[in-house]
């Protein structure tokens, strides 16, 4: 009997690490391992120098994926692409509307993780216009098919940088809010002389909601 009790207690310590090290160690990767993702939200956009032409807030959409490999340091990193809707509403004495561009979005970002449940994202973006639509109380016509066109109207390329913050609340499912903005003009100053020399460029507050494989 002595030697029953005896086994078992220098076994316990044995048996005990084996219980502890895979839960100490099996949850680390999370299914995180892929580090790809989906997410999707909406937009709240505008321009800078929005009281030079009376605009404000235009609500749109954001969807994209996104590669964001495992790290167990504080810093990562992380690459989206994503297709968002851009615009603003504006009113004048004579015209009040809307504007809808729509782009196709490039961007890497850091990640910093200040806990497992939390990071900071931030980094640069570049951005390709897809479609524009201006839809106005007042008919605008020139006479001229290429001025017509509302692409002819805008930069197709854009740039700038981008911050926010995502939480990871359990398994693979993360909610976040980001704010980017513009670098560049959003008008070309061939077609619209007095919106560059405003200087408009976008900017947008997103929220959105995902999940990391």
């Amino acid at each position: 009997m002595k030697r029953i009790v005896g086994f078992l207690m220098l076994m316990a310590p044995v048996f005990l690490f084996a219980q502890i090290t895979p839960a100490s160690t099996g949850p680390k990767p999370q299914k995180r391992s892929i580090g790809f993702g989906i997410r999707a939200g909406f937009n709240f956009a505008n321009v800078t120098n929005a009281s030079a032409v009376n605009a404000s807030n235009r609500a749109g959409f954001n969807a994209g994926i996104f590669l964001a490999p495992s790290t167990r340091g504080v810093l990562g990193s992380r690459t989206e692409l994503s297709y968002s809707r851009h615009g603003y509403n504006y009113a004048s004495d004579t015209a009040n509307g809307s504007v809808n561009l729509d782009y196709i979005a490039l961007a890497q970002l850091m990640a910093i993780h200040i806990t497992r449940y939390v990071e900071i994202d931030i980094g640069g973006q570049t951005a390709y216009l897809l479609s524009a639509r201006i839809d106005s109380s007042k008919q605008m016509a020139t006479g001229n098919a290429e001025l017509n066109s509302a692409l002819s109207y805008y930069n197709r390329f854009d740039y700038g940088f981008g911050g926010g913050v995502e939480v990871h609340p359990v398994a693979g499912l993360l909610i976040g809010a980001r704010y980017n903005i513009s670098l560049s003009n959003l008008y070309k100053q061939s077609f619209m002389p007095s919106a560059s020399s405003i200087n408009l460029k976008n900017n947008v507050v997103q929220v959105y909601a995902g999940y990391r494989f």
